[in-house]
């Protein structure tokens, strides 16, 4: 494998590029120092962003499958960064911006969780797709609650993760797409008792703040845009999770029944999220009505 010992200092940061591919790889291995907040990436990424360069972040420890991943990917972005561990990549992750972010779950020093989390208390969307070599139920539906848009279980197989990560882009273009006007997609919604704030992310029912996690604020806020309409899981899967597969469709019903338990008054027999039976799912709101403010 061809091998390219020029390297660049990027962000204060000796990066090599140690692959000969299309799109140019960087390995990072500078020591995480105290996180640092740097302003107009922090602001880009309070939003989906139109990116001139389509960039993604790997953190993986296992050089072999480093390299397997971007050998793989190099034909889907601009730039491939490869974070060594946990330190690097949560500095990575918290102060650059990115297309996507592929987080492995065991890590040295912080983990895919931990990064994660981080992630997401920036209050932007950034897809992330988390690798882990932990097949359990519960590691699984842990990684998603964080807040992963996404996993797969190593050994993986490469045509999926090709596959998955073109899905998440699909998504990403569909928002930023949109024929609503970005104002309306930023302006808060109500639907019902429901207060809806996309900028701060933050859910209100009446006056107590309601904790989700990315992918549930996703799909009620799509829901809540939508009053009335009937959507199948295919549906689902296609507009907030970005991939459709019928062998999937269990995950919008476990979500949808972590939203019912955290909306609802009476989870067993809901009242915003109604099922429609042999077709999918609806949101009903008080006044059937999606106000925008």
């Amino acid at each position: 494998m061809a091998r390219n010992p020029g390297a660049g200092t990027r962000h204060g940061t000796r990066q090599r590029c140690d692959i000969c591919v299309k799109s140019p790889v960087y390995y990072s291995n500078a020591p995480l120092k105290t996180p640092v907040d740097t302003g107009p990436n922090s602001l880009a990424r309070r939003g989906i962003v139109r990116m001139k360069k389509r960039r993604i972040l790997l953190v993986e420890d296992e050089q072999d499958i480093a390299e397997l991943v971007s050998l793989h990917l190099q034909d889907l972005c601009d730039e491939f960064v490869v974070a060594a561990d946990g330190y690097e990549g949560m500095r990575l992750a918290t102060t650059e911006t990115w297309s996507l972010a592929i987080l492995d779950l065991c890590l040295p020093g912080p983990d895919g969780l931990e990064i994660c989390q981080a992630i997401r208390r920036e209050g932007a969307y950034l897809p992330i797709l988390m690798l882990t070599s932990k097949s359990a139920e519960l590691d699984r539906v842990l990684g998603l609650e964080t807040g992963a848009d996404d996993y797969l279980t190593k050994p993986f197989s490469v045509l999926e993760l090709v596959a998955r990560v073109r899905a998440i882009f699909r998504r990403v273009k569909n928002l930023q797409q949109s024929p609503q006007p970005a104002a309306d997609l930023a302006s808060k919604v109500r639907a019902g008792d429901l207060t809806i704030d996309p900028a701060r992310r933050e859910v209100m029912l009446g006056s107590r703040q309601i904790d989700l996690t990315a992918r549930e604020f996703d799909l009620l806020s799509y829901f809540a845009r939508n009053p009335g309409r009937v959507f199948r899981r295919a549906d689902l899967l296609d507009n907030v999770w970005g991939y459709g597969h019928e062998g999937y469709e269990h995950t919008v019903n476990s979500h949808i029944n972590r939203l019912r338990a955290k909306i609802e008054s009476n989870p067993g027999k809901p009242e915003k999220i109604v099922t429609v039976w042999g077709v999918g799912y609806k949101f009903l709101s008080q006044d059937q009505a999606d106000v925008a403010v």
